[in-house]
């Protein structure tokens, strides 16, 4: 991609250069209407939404975003790299918190922790020229969650985040590329559109693998509410699906021969051990 946080011009943000993230569902005789039970009514999406008030840490403007009730989503599975998927509605889009007063943004799970001088930085690298967009939908759209998570991702480099910070932003991201290809994809679609989503996708993948690559020698754990073995895997498959073959088997290895791993984990790492040999033999 030529710029990763291209769409930011929504926001007043029109001179983003390109930035190295990783700095540092009848009976007979009855009617019809009596033999057919009532149909289900089937939940929409604006259903599940509600209205989140919060207070911005860096400004102290108190706001309200849409959120997903998340007692009343059914998550159905999770893909290969633990992208979570729901039923009705894709929660992923909900995630990124954004201030519209002064344009500081960040993941539900790190929103309220900013200390004073990554405030100062946003007052003064973002705030300045930040314009919060009208809201004229009910729903967020993919193309909205992504540039909300874009935001999000710009806010880390300008307060010096930690590196899985930057990286669960970007895996994020990724995700939410993702979901997008395969809506378009149930419908009808021009080819150029999916390959430039695949590109997006892959582009933060690696960038993902990067960072908590580099998270992995200077931070502890839990991160990203992840323990050490599942951040080995998903370290795994995020190499393998960015084409780091050695190193995907090097991380897969590590799981499968550490001690008190959990079984959904060691699963998943024997799953993946097959799948890079199948494709080892497929190159043969």
């Amino acid at each position: 991609m030529k710029n990763l946080f291209s769409g930011l011009e929504g926001f007043g943000l029109k001179n983003v250069k390109k930035v190295d993230i990783y700095q540092e569902p009848e009976k007979k005789g009855q009617k019809k209407e009596e033999q057919e039970p009532a149909k289900k009514k089937e939940v929409t999406e604006e259903e599940l939404i509600f209205d989140k008030t919060y207070r911005c840490p860096v400004c102290d403007f108190e706001f309200k975003t849409k959120m997903v009730r998340t007692g009343k989503v059914r998550l159905i599975g999770a893909d290969s790299d633990l992208r979570p998927r729901y039923q009705t509605v894709d929660s992923l889009k909900y995630d990124a918190v954004v201030c519209p007063q002064c344009g500081y943004a960040a993941l539900n799970r790190y929103f309220n922790f900013v200390m004073s001088s990554q405030a100062k930085a946003v007052k003064e690298q973002i705030s300045p020229n930040f314009e919060y967009p009208e809201e004229k939908e009910k729903t967020f759209s993919y193309d909205d969650a992504i540039v909300r998570h874009k935001l999000v991702l710009l806010n880390t480099i300008v307060k010096n985040a930690k590196n899985s910070e930057k990286a669960y932003t970007c895996l994020k991201l990724a995700w939410l590329y993702r979901g997008k290809r395969e809506m378009v994809m149930s419908g009808s679609y021009q080819k150029e559109e999916v390959l430039e989503l695949l590109e997006g996708e892959k582009e933060f993948l690696i960038n993902a693998y990067e960072g908590f690559e580099t998270a992995m020698q200077k931070e502890d754990f839990p991160m990203c509410g992840m323990d050490e073995h599942t951040m080995l895997y998903l370290l795994a498959e995020l190499a393998r699906r960015t084409g780091n073959t050695e190193s995907a088997k090097k991380y897969v290895a590590k799981v499968l021969v550490a001690r008190g791993v959990q079984k959904r984990i060691k699963d998943k790492a024997l799953d993946l051990k097959e799948k890079l040999k199948s494709q080892e033999e497929a190159k043969q």
